[in-house]
């Protein structure tokens, strides 16, 4: 791990310790939450690529979610992805992905996020996102995410995801 990740894990760490410790708005609430994300294909002026088809990708995203009201909430997400090609597998990517959340009715949200990698790559994800199971500590979702990726000498990308995850 460099040094620029081992220096964002522990910013992460202080700005949840801080927010989840001072509650500066008595209406504002704070939830952390950690998921599992699979892209399925990305395609960009080069073709298709699907995941499973000669590598594997795998993201581990969490975050933090600062919920203000009812209806909107911001969202700072940290990602590790991990890749396996040909046998071996390597951390191959850090994205930083803060956004808004738009809260809707029967626990659906739409998240608009921009996107910074350590690839070099930057742009912007749409998330579909749907809460399946909830209780008072904990809730259990699924996500579609769309992300659109620029930059870094690459041709300009459009994919399409699935993400599971809880918040706590």
């Amino acid at each position: 791990m460099n040094r620029k990740r081992i220096i964002l894990l522990f910013l992460f760490i202080g700005v949840f310790g801080l927010v989840k410790s001072q509650q500066i708005d008595p209406n504002l609430k704070t939830k952390g939450y950690f998921s599992i994300s699979h892209p399925l294909f990305t395609t960009d002026a080069n073709g298709i690529s699907y995941n499973f088809d000669h590598q594997y990708t795998v993201s581990f995203p969490m975050g933090i979610n600062i919920l203000k009201s009812k209806t909107i909430a911001y969202s700072f997400e940290f990602s590790p992805t991990i890749k396996r090609v040909n046998g071996i597998s390597k951390e191959t990517n850090f994205l930083f992905h803060p956004g808004i959340i738009f809260r809707r009715p029967n626990n659906f949200n739409f998240l608009t996020r921009v996107a910074f990698e350590t690839s070099g790559r930057f742009g912007y994800t749409f998330v579909f996102n749907k809460v399946y199971y909830k209780t008072n500590d904990y809730a259990y979702w699924f996500s579609i995410p769309v992300p659109f990726r620029f930059g870094n000498y690459a041709p300009a990308s459009v994919g399409l995801g699935l993400q599971l995850g809880f918040t706590f």
